[in-house]
């Protein structure tokens, strides 16, 4: 927990091994991360392999169970009801389980010299351990910045600028290209697609992304927009916010010039101030962290990295 490249290696060296490999994929209600999530991990890393997902709540240790031992043997012959020819571990206690099913034991890397890493350590310190983590598992421990705000207070430049710094990804903002084509203009039914767009977005390069992603705005503030203009925004779209988490947000404040473009709406501070106390409102509602970022382009830049940087920090890894 999680799966990591000790994991793959252990997985890769059987299935070079053998003709035919079978992984069982144990998981318990009460571990820490879910099981179902663990699986569909192993999946998208290992498609082409027999993998089995194997809930039944069994003992951990020979000292939980006197009958320890009978149990793992007939949870594993069931699931390999033909037999098997070998069981391969990077931990000993492969070899007492292979003589309980009549396999030959095949040690992995037991001594951590190839991949010196487990779950553990990972847990504690995943931002550490990057390099350690496939790229299905890496959206589970990634770190969301969303840099959210009214128009014209340099959100993509922001974005951008962090994500460059940071050494990752940014997610540019959905609507922009969406509603070029029509000249800005932004209709009720494109609130959907925009909506749609932005998180099919976000999720995709969450897979690409190196331990922080920064988000040129987000679907809660496309509830802003929507209900700004339109007057309402749709049940799903309201439900599809409230659910998107992010570890930190950076509200960006009015306090710069305002540019014209193609779509921007609001040009006076009047209009420009209640639109950033929408915004801000709206964050509490929904319990996300922010910070509000004031100031000139370089001090914005420069307290944003400090606030990301602090967000990022963590405690010291079990190695």
């Amino acid at each position: 927990m999680p799966p990591h490249r000790g994991h793959q290696f252990l997985i890769d060296f059987a299935r070079h091994y053998v003709d035919s490999l079978t992984v069982l994929v144990c998981t318990l209600d009460r571990e820490p991360i879910d099981g179902n999530l663990r699986f569909a991990w192993m999946r998208a890393k290992f498609p082409d392999e027999l993998l089995v997902h194997v809930t039944d709540e069994v003992p951990q240790t020979p000292e939980e169970h006197p009958e320890f031992w009978r149990i793992w043997r007939e949870l594993v012959l069931r699931h390999c009801p033909d037999g098997l020819d070998y069981v391969f571990a990077s931990e000993s206690y492969g070899e007492r389980l292979a003589m309980e099913v009549g396999a030959e034991f095949v040690p992995v890397d037991i001594d951590r010299e190839l991949r010196n890493i487990s779950g553990t350590a990972i847990r504690t310190a995943p931002l550490k351990h990057w390099d350690m983590l496939p790229e299905a598992v890496r959206p589970h421990y990634l770190k969301r910045v969303c840099i959210f705000g009214p128009e014209s207070t340099g959100k993509s430049t922001l974005a951008k600028q962090l994500a460059e710094h940071f050494d990752t990804s940014y997610v540019f903002e959905y609507a922009r290209p969406l509603l070029d084509p029509k000249g800005g203009q932004c209709d009720e039914s494109d609130i959907a697609r925009i909506a749609r767009g932005q998180v099919a977005a976000e999720d995709a390069m969450a897979q690409q992304a190196n331990r922080v992603l920064f988000c040129d705005t987000n679907v809660l503030l496309t509830v802003v927009w929507s209900e700004t203009l339109f007057g309402r925004c749709e049940s799903w779209i309201r439900a599809l916010a409230a659910k998107r988490r992010y570890d930190l947000t950076l509200l960006l404040d009015v306090d710069v010039p305002w540019v014209d473009d193609e779509q921007r709406y609001f040009p006076d501070m009047p209009e420009r101030r209640a639109f950033f106390e929408r915004c801000r409102k709206i964050l509490v509602e929904h319990d996300q962290p922010f910070v509000v970022v004031s100031g000139d382009w370089a001090e914005r830049f420069e307290l944003s990295v400090r606030e990301v940087a602090k967000m990022m920090a963590e405690p010291e890894s079990i190695d």
